[in-house]
């Protein structure tokens, strides 16, 4: 099989490319079509779910904050300081075929989301047997832990990241004589930004594998840049969250612990290549 790999001209190269993007672009039009007839689910429940008021972190947040005044009852704080998204204002629909094409571009993105294992597996199974056996066995399990880190990205995209960002923005105000009256479009690409982009930034492990594999960065630099990385993992938390520090304190602690495992994982690739 590696010696027919070996053998193949570009032209069947691309050709094999080809069908693992067709096979992934089904993948993600099917699981689409599925999230499309279930627009009450998609919608109601996962993606509006950040401006329930008993959205489970919102929960989460006003126990803790009662929890907190119970142990600590001289608080010069409220005992509900923490009770935030209450009270948010109905999405507004300004375009005659907004609801239509967001139903759609919605159903897209979620089969993206749902299909991003199976988009990847495509993907490695075209890289995987360009690979040495050697190379082969280190990288074994690469698609359980990309979907793993991407999946829990997701996940704190959508439970941290989102509520508090929705809560932020339709209770900010300049003053009482402008009212905020969202629009359907302008909350949904808040949300998608914020859970996407916490979903890929969670890959830097399996990014700082591979550029490691390719001998594009060492242990050595990461730790000499340690101190830049955490500056960049400040601008990057100011961009996907909302301008408050809070949040963007809330991304970067954990940018910072994948940076961390991403020189752990680059020492054991760098070692594994030097004990050959």
């Amino acid at each position: 099989m590696e010696q027919q790999n070996d053998e193949m001209s570009f032209l069947q190269h691309l050709e094999e490319l080809r069908w693992h993007i067709i096979r992934s672009g089904i993948a993600i039009v099917l699981i689409a079509i599925v999230a499309f007839f279930n627009k009450s689910f998609i919608f109601d429940t996962v993606i509006f779910g950040p401006k329930d008021e008993n959205f489970i972190t919102f929960q989460l947040l006003c126990d803790f904050s009662h929890f907190l005044f119970s142990i600590v009852p001289d608080l010069v704080i409220s005992d509900d300081v923490l009770c935030i998204g209450q009270s948010f204002p109905p999405l507004q629909n300004i375009n005659m075929s907004g609801q239509f094409t967001t139903h759609i571009m919605v159903s897209m993105i979620a089969g993206l989301v749902v299909g991003f294992p199976y988009v990847f597996w495509e993907f490695w199974r075209f890289v995987k047997p360009g690979l040495r056996k050697e190379e082969q066995r280190y990288t074994r399990g690469i698609v359980f832990w990309t979907w793993m880190l991407f999946v829990s990205g997701i996940l704190f995209g959508y439970y941290i990241i989102s509520p508090l960002s929705v809560n932020f923005f339709f209770n900010y105000s300049i003053s009482d004589d402008v009212q905020t009256i969202p629009t359907l479009s302008t909350y949904i690409s808040t949300v998608v930004t914020i859970v996407l982009a916490c979903g890929f930034v969670f890959e830097l492990p399996i990014l700082v594998f591979f550029l490691t594999k390719a001998g594009l960065i060492t242990p050595s630099f990461l730790k000499t840049y340690r101190k830049h990385a955490l500056v960049a993992a400040l601008v990057l938390s100011a961009v996907i969250t909302p301008p408050d520090i809070f949040s963007q304190l809330l991304v970067t602690f954990p940018l910072i612990i994948l940076y961390e495992i991403s020189i752990v994982i680059s020492r054991t690739v760098t070692n594994k290549e030097m004990n050959r």
